[in-house]
């Protein structure tokens, strides 16, 4: 069905552009009388372009009584044509139909964001019955059925473990950027990605319940609620349909020349009106094209400039989304930070804990490849992993490890600890031969430009919140450290859609930055929606309005800035288009302008409109 519907508005598209460039041949053959017909080819203009425009009229008025700018072009064309000006009617609709290119050109294609969310849940589970694994479809499971999960699957339905101890990563549901350990009691997740270990678990929740199935609703009711924007020109469409067809009938009646009252339909005729949005969203979307942003839906950046709070993702997002060694610190004089390093890596070197793995790629990175290899390794689920290096037993893992390992903590030691725990960050406890000898500090890494672009826009008159899944320690420092003051923690998908919409509840218009699956939802609830388009999902991309193609979020400040001088410029637009029809109107009544030098003026008003709107490809504001 997505694909269809991209295919049809691809066609319409190729469409619009041969008619156009006929209309144009036509229009030029006529102006020049290069070619003896019995006709005036310009009607090749008025049929290809100036009928849609008709008809689209007439459909607007009669079925929505929807009066727009087509409804005046059409009684403009239809009365040029009737007294006989043929090149003025087709080129009035000429030139609203390239208006109406770019328009359809900024408007964002169809998009299979839900399609691909529905396949993230695997369609089967394994169902253990009478002592077997049966594999069934997720839909065919019901509440209180054991389910078998094996390392590397995605859990099909919620429930609870009742057999086994495992790391879930639950960033679709939470966005948190480490995996979380899993043993019997625990609830799990449908959608989540079960890292190593199988487990049972009793199924609590019938496939239509799941939370990955309320991820899809929150996402199409996210979507459904939007608001659209409505373009300046529509809302002053309609005076100047009655503005027009006053003066025309009055300056018809008073004269008594027709001629003047089509010529005052014609030179009113939004031309310049309608390029005026067009080409300045084309232009402003060229600009950050060229920052690695793509605006993906063609009145964000008009909303984008409206946005008086912007709330962002933390993983992913104001991080790079991986955990990373931050800080070692040994307890002992005869080992020293490095070799605390080197044995922690020695005995992950087997793990497959996400963790594990993370302290082994942190030391290489710094020291290259391990050549030693550890015996005796053993890993314990829900603790951490023991191992024989250097005739050393050694521990690595979490306060429970050593506790059952009778390994004692002293106050000193723990207070130490507790410095990192409160910032949100994992410790790994080493013990050798039964003694705490040190510890490694791991954390999300901060992406170096955060602070300054939080700053930056703050200056715009923006307000950043930020809106995490992580634990509250962990968003407080985050926070902190980049300058937020207003932060929500340990956020599931539904929280951050009520955020958003408590915004909209207070008029505020807000803007989400995120990655994640789990962001998906803000995103399409948000006024305008930013997806990392490197780390983030395809889920999150197809939510947003705008994606960082790059990731760069450094250049989010000059995005915000442009859409507001973008604004700026469409007014500008629109004040030289109003201000040369009444002009021309003034002209039009006492007879100077004729309908064919009137469609000429209009050029004159398109072409200055495009140039000014050429001028925000190269904007960029300075001192900022």
């Amino acid at each position: 069905m997505f694909s269809k519907a991209k295919d049809f508005m691809y066609d319409e598209t190729k469409r619009s552009i041969l008619f156009l460039i006929l209309s144009g041949i036509s229009l030029v053959i006529s102006f020049f009388d290069l070619v003896n017909l019995p006709f005036n080819i310009a009607w090749v203009a008025i049929i290809l372009c100036g009928i849609p425009i008709i008809l689209e009229g007439i459909e607007g008025l009669v079925t929505r009584f929807d009066i727009k700018a087509d409804v005046l072009v059409s009684l403009a064309l239809i009365a040029s044509v009737i007294i006989g000006e043929i090149f003025a009617a087709g080129e009035v609709a000429f030139i609203m139909q390239i208006g109406a290119l770019l328009e359809e050109l900024t408007v964002a294609k169809a998009r299979a964001g839900i399609e691909k969310l529905v396949h993230l849940t695997p369609r089967t589970a394994r169902v253990i019955k009478n002592g077997r694994e049966v594999i069934v479809t997720a839909q065919e499971v019901k509440i209180d059925d054991i389910i078998r999960v094996l390392p590397g699957e995605t859990i099909a339905l919620d429930g609870i473990i009742i057999d086994g101890q495992t790391s879930i990563d639950q960033s679709i549901m939470t966005g948190e950027s480490l995996p979380v350990d899993k043993q019997k009691g625990d609830e799990v997740s449908s959608g989540t990605v079960n890292q190593f270990g199988a487990f049972d678990m009793i199924a609590t929740k019938l496939d239509e319940d799941s939370s990955v199935q309320r991820l899809i609703k929150l996402v199409q009711s996210a979507d459904a609620g939007k608001a659209k924007i409505v373009g300046i020109m529509d809302k002053w469409a309609t005076w100047i349909v009655v503005i027009a067809l006053v003066s025309a009938f009055i300056t018809g009646i008073v004269t008594g020349e027709i001629i003047r009252a089509v010529t005052i339909l014609v030179v009113f005729c939004p031309c310049a009106l309608i390029l005026a949005t067009p080409t300045a969203i084309m232009a402003a979307i060229g600009n950050v094209t060229k920052y690695g942003i793509l605006v993906r839906n063609g009145d964000a950046l008009e909303k984008l400039s409206q946005v008086k709070r912007i709330t962002f993702d933390k993983t992913g997002t104001l991080t790079y989304g991986k955990p990373n060694v931050i800080h070692i610190k040994s307890f002992s004089d005869e080992y020293s930070e490095d070799e605390i390093f080197r044995l922690a890596a020695l005995a992950e070197m087997r793990s497959e804990h996400p963790i594990g793995k993370a302290v082994v790629l942190s030391y290489t990175e710094k020291y290259g490849e391990i050549s030693q290899d550890a015996n005796q390794f053993q890993m314990i689920p829900s603790r951490g992993v023991s191992a024989v290096i250097d005739d050393k037993n050694i521990l690595a893992g979490n306060n429970d490890l050593l506790y059952e390992n009778s390994v004692i903590v002293s106050s000193k030691q723990q207070t130490f600890i507790n410095t990192f725990l409160d910032k949100g960050c994992i410790v790994i406890h080493i013990a050798i031969d039964k003694k705490l000898t040190g510890i490694i500090a791991l954390s999300d890494t901060l992406r170096k430009d955060s602070p300054s672009m939080i700053q930056r826009i703050k200056t715009l008159g923006i307000k950043p919140v930020l809106l995490t899944g992580d634990h509250i320690p962990s968003a407080k420092q985050i926070a902190k450290t980049v300058g937020i003051e207003d932060f929500k923690a340990e956020c599931l998908p539904e929280d951050k859609l009520k955020a958003i919409d408590a915004y909209h509840q207070k008029k505020e218009l807000v803007c989400m930055v995120g990655d994640g699956i789990n962001d998906a939802p803000a995103l399409k609830k948000a006024h305008v929606g930013i997806a990392m388009g490197g780390i983030g999902s395809d889920i999150a991309v197809d939510a947003a309005d705008i994606v960082l193609v790059s990731d760069d979020i450094s250049q989010l400040p000059h995005l915000l800035a442009l859409s507001k001088k973008m604004m700026s410029t469409i007014k500008l637009n629109l004040c030289f288009s109003m201000g040369l029809n009444f002009i021309a109107i003034l002209l039009a009544i006492t007879g100077v302008l004729n309908p064919v030098v009137g469609a000429l003026v209009h050029n004159v008003g398109s072409v200055l409109v495009i140039i000014n709107s050429a001028f925000l490809l190269r904007w960029k504001k300075s001192n900022f």
